[in-house]
C-alpha cells in the first residue's frame, strides 16, 4: 500500500513541484491551495501532511489544530518564517517538524520518510490498556472514555502514553518535556503544564476520575 501525502500551499508552482517529486518517489499525493480545502482533503486520512503556515483564508496553524482533532499523522510545516516564536506556535499547534523555505528536495524527502518510518513503527505496536472506564489504543493513538473518543492532539496523546505506560511513576515537568519534545524543543517545561491542563479538561467532559495526578513539588503520575 502506497503512503499518501497531503501538500498544502498557496504557491501553485511549489505545489506542482512537490507533487511531481513525491509521485516520482512512489507516493500518492493530494494537493490543496487553501486551508479550507486542506481540511476537506484531510478526511481522506493522509499518511503525512506538508503544510504552509502563511495562507490567505485560514493560516496553517489553525489548519494544523483542526486536523489534530481527528488524525495523528505527522504534520510538517513548510514556511519562510524563521522566528523562534513562530516555531513555538507551530509545535504547540501539533506540528512534528519545521522545514524552512527554500529547502533541498532530497533532504525534505529524507525527513518525510523518517517521519513515516517512525509512525509505522508505532502502528505496528498494537497495544491496548484498560483503566477503569478508559481504554487506550496505543497503535491508533486513541483514548476512549465510556465509549466516547477523546480528541487529543499528538503531543497530548504522547503525554498520556508516557504516563499511562508507567502508571504510578512520577515524572517532573522537565523530564516529560525532554522525552516528548526532545532536547531540541523550542519551548520550555511550562508547555507541559498547559498540555496537561488541556488533557484534564477533555477527560473531565466524560469522567470525574482524575487519571493524571499532580504530585506537588515533584511532577505528575498516572492513576490507573
Amino acid at each position: 500500500m502506497h503512503e499518501k501525502i497531503l501538500i498544502v500551499d498557496d504557491e501553485k508552482g511549489l505545489v506542482d513541484m512537490l507533487r511531481s517529486y513525491f509521485e516520482m518517489e512512489g507516493f500518492l499525493v493530494d494537493t490543496a491551495c487553501s486551508g479550507r480545502e486542506a481540511l476537506v482533503l484531510a478526511e481522506r486520512r493522509p499518511s503525512l501532511v506538508l503544510l504552509d503556515i502563511n495562507m490567505p483564508d485560514m493560516d496553517g496553524l489553525a489548519v494544523c489544530e483542526k486536523i489534530r482533532e481527528h488524525i495523528s499523522c505527522p504534520i510538517l510545516f513548510l514556511t519562510a518564517r524563521i522566528e523562534t516564536s513562530d516555531k513555538i506556535k507551530g509545535f504547540m499547534a501539533g506540528a512534528d517538524d519545521y522545514i524552512v523555505k527554500p529547502f533541498d528536495l532530497d533532504e525534505l524527502g529524507a525527513r518525510v520518510r523518517a517521519h513515516l518510518r517512525r509512525e509505522n513503527r508505532r502502528r505496528e505496536q498494537s497495544v491496548f490498556r484498560f483503566f477503569s472506564d478508559m481504554v487506550i489504543d496505543y497503535a491508533k493513538h486513541e483514548v476512549t472514555v465510556k465509549g466516547t473518543k477523546i480528541p487529543l492532539s499528538k503531543k497530548e496523546f504522547a503525554i498520556v502514553e508516557l504516563l499511562s505506560m508507567n502508571a504510578g511513576q512520577v515524572f517532573d515537568r522537565e523530564r516529560i518535556y525532554e522525552i516528548i519534545w526532545g532536547f531540541d524543543g523550542e519551548g520550555n517545561s511550562d508547555t507541559v503544564m498547559e498540555h496537561i491542563r488541556k488533557i484534564r479538561a477533555k477527560l473531565a467532559s466524560q469522567t470525574a476520575y482524575g487519571y493524571i495526578e499532580t504530585v506537588w513539588g515533584c511532577g505528575y503520575k498516572w492513576n490507573g
